[in-house]
């Protein structure tokens, strides 16, 4: 078996090549598009880049948190995404998420099969005045950290060959359902009304259950306590994260608009409230400001306002940071008196701030702030049927997504087990996996 999966990846990119000289994807011409704007162009240019940089960032943020003979290998999983996810969203990726719908649940692999027709498309609907391969571009960096989120769950214990193998399933299996459904005009999520601005369940969710799910399965590390090995990274990888997730939230307005600042501006001050409230509700159980806190804090605060960016006033981005904060301080702090080994607190900061965002979107939403866009006013404003809806994608996002990861686990097990051996768990992942050290 370990032989056959030693060449397997050897097949999978011979095959990769034959198929890129078979379908190298050349336009005949590509059009003049009058509703080409440069301006949209030029911002959308600056916000894809802006995302990309997010991946390194999460890279710094989760290696500065592990024990020191695990920082590379810590690291090296958020960059693999970047390799692995490109190559797969340029075969059939970005067709399974955006291509012609299938049931309102995935799109068809073969509609922009090696990009076929991007380059020379029509702009993408919902993204009028940008080049169509440009969306494409963005859209691959929300698929490449998606799964990178995961990897804080089950840091210090995973066979790296296994892991590579569960985010492939994963983003076939979940992300790119979950991309179509929620963001694709017939998707049945974006047809029931459900908003999300930038990814509260496409992103956020699905990286959070899958790693309750992970920590779940692979259950708790030999050597659970241990110290950060550098706390200067995590501050590092905020800022990264912070100054990438501009991009992430006013990237998602497809256009250098009043709608973009809008986005830009609820961005900075819900998480700038979350660290805010995380550090007085330290001190009010009588634990020191830290560092550490106050960067995971405004980590929850950005994937908070996520869903919520383009939707909600500046006034009530505030509240949605706070809540979020509270809510994920006091899940870590349960979490930490549990045998529930999330190493790095995936899934109270990424999967409930995600979960508290989309639910505050149905609270705080309204069309004043994005009126072609917003299915609806928040609770708040007497309506009560945007809140359902985003309650009911929360509840069916939530199902698909743990039992979909916890099946792709038991998958991934089977053909390539997960853990690393308790030898190599004590060695470090850094040199039993990769043969490298700090």
């Amino acid at each position: 078996m370990a032989k056959t999966l030693s060449k397997f990846p050897f097949i999978i990119l011979f095959l990769i090549v034959i198929l890129a000289f078979c379908f190298p994807s050349i336009p005949k011409a590509i059009p003049i598009q009058t509703s080409i704007n440069t301006a949209d162009t030029a911002w959308m240019l600056t916000a894809t880049a802006l995302v990309l940089i997010m991946t390194p960032g999460l890279a710094f943020f989760y290696g500065g948190m592990v024990n020191k003979k695990n920082v590379i290998s810590t690291m090296l999983q958020s960059f693999i995404c970047m390799v692995l996810i490109t190559v797969m969203w340029v075969v059939f990726g970005f067709s399974l998420a955006f291509g012609e719908s299938i049931g309102g649940f995935i799109g068809n692999p073969s509609t922009y099969f090696m990009m076929n027709g991007v380059i020379d498309g029509q702009p993408w609907k919902l993204a009028p005045t940008i080049p169509f391969l440009l969306f494409a571009m963005y859209q691959l960096k929300f698929a490449i950290i998606t799964p990178a989120l995961i990897t804080g769950a089950f840091a210090e214990r995973i066979r790296f060959i296994s892991y590579t193998l569960f985010i492939c399933l994963f983003f076939i299996f979940i992300y790119a359902p979950l991309a179509h459904a929620t963001w694709h005009p017939d998707g049945v999520l974006f047809k029931l009304g459900v908003l999300d601005f930038a990814g509260g369940t496409v992103v956020h969710m699905s990286a959070g259950w899958a790693a309750l799910a992970s920590a779940l399965y692979l259950k708790k590390r030999n050597e659970v306590s241990h110290t950060p090995a550098r706390i200067t990274y995590v501050l590092l990888g905020t800022g990264l994260l912070w100054f990438g997730w501009y991009g992430f939230n006013a990237g998602s307005a497809f256009g250098a608009s009043t709608l973009a600042v809008t986005a830009m501006a609820t961005t900075m001050t819900a998480s700038s409230a979350a660290a805010l409230s995380w550090i007085f509700y330290d001190a009010w159980k009588g634990r020191k400001p830290s560092a550490m806190g106050t960067c995971i804090a405004a980590v929850v605060g950005l994937v908070a306002i996520t869903p919520a960016a383009g939707f909600v006033s500046i006034p009530h981005s505030l509240i949605i940071g706070v809540v979020a904060a509270l809510v994920s301080n006091i899940l870590v702090d349960w979490r930490s008196r549990t045998g529930l080994d999330d190493t790095l607190d995936v899934f109270p900061c990424h999967g409930v701030g995600g979960m508290v965002g989309m639910l505050l979107t149905g609270v705080f939403a309204h069309t004043a702030v994005n009126g072609a866009n917003t299915t609806g006013n928040g609770l708040l404003f007497g309506e009560t049927h945007l809140f359902l809806v985003q309650s009911l994608a929360l509840v069916g996002v939530s199902i698909f997504a743990f039992i979909g990861s916890m099946a792709l686990l038991k998958l991934t097990d089977i053909i390539s087990p997960l853990r690393v051996s308790a030898a190599d768990e004590q060695e470090g992942l850094d040199l039993s996996q990769h043969g490298e050290k700090l």
